[in-house]
């Protein structure tokens, strides 16, 4: 029976394109059938075809991926699946970037060691690569808040700003319509701004 091509191409957001990993695998030779794909982050790494993919592998079946960081999330992740793939299962991988990543072409004793060896440190690389971003982030993120950046959802009504208008409603000169449109928010929040005024003591 004829071994078969299968590839896997993995982007991070739906808004990213998966295009040119999918034109690489279908250059290499592998059918589009037998191309999986999933838009998934590193963080909620639940990627349904590629379980899908894992299960249709056989032993002498070749997957073919763009780069090295398709496989895991992370430096133990990248290399548990290496190992699931190459040794539990007996298929071969081919990663399109980095041509020493061929276990087609190393056989030998010396040729697995050399791929184990570059997958090892690519790998870590890799995840190196991942904090370092995430490092600098963290940074960045305590610079702007250091600097009075202020993050998340703003406020968009401050109640105190319109309490001249919310009396005019108290003392019947305005209807709650009248007042939510002067503002320029919904009943639900008018609502809102009322009780917190009551809250803070600024209402009767």
């Amino acid at each position: 029976m004829k071994n078969k091509y299968f590839g896997y191409a993995r982007v991070s957001t739906i808004q990213q394109n998966e295009d040119r990993q999918i034109i690489a695998l279908t250059e290499y030779g592998v059918p589009p059938m037998h191309i999986y794909t999933d838009k998934q982050s590193g963080r909620d790494f639940e990627r349904k075809n590629y379980k899908r993919m894992i299960k249709k592998l056989k032993k002498g079946d070749i997957l073919v991926i763009k780069s090295i960081d398709r496989l895991g999330r992370n430096y133990e992740e990248i290399i548990e699946q290496w190992r699931h793939i190459t040794k539990d299962i007996g298929a071969d991988i081919v990663v399109l970037d980095i041509p020493l990543l061929d276990t087609t072409s190393h056989k030998d004793l010396i040729g697995t060691l050399i791929s184990d060896i570059v997958l090892q440190l690519l790998s870590f690389v890799a995840q190196n690569e991942r904090e370092n971003i995430r490092q600098r982030q963290a940074e960045g993120i305590a610079a702007a808040k250091a600097r009075g950046v202020k993050f998340g959802r703003p406020t968009k009504y401050n109640p105190e700003n319109y309490l001249d208008v919310i009396m005019r409603y108290r003392n019947n000169e305005i209807s709650r319509d009248e007042t939510a449109g002067i503002i320029g928010c919904s009943r639900s929040t008018f609502h809102r701004m009322l009780n917190k005024l009551k809250k803070d003591g600024k209402l009767p």
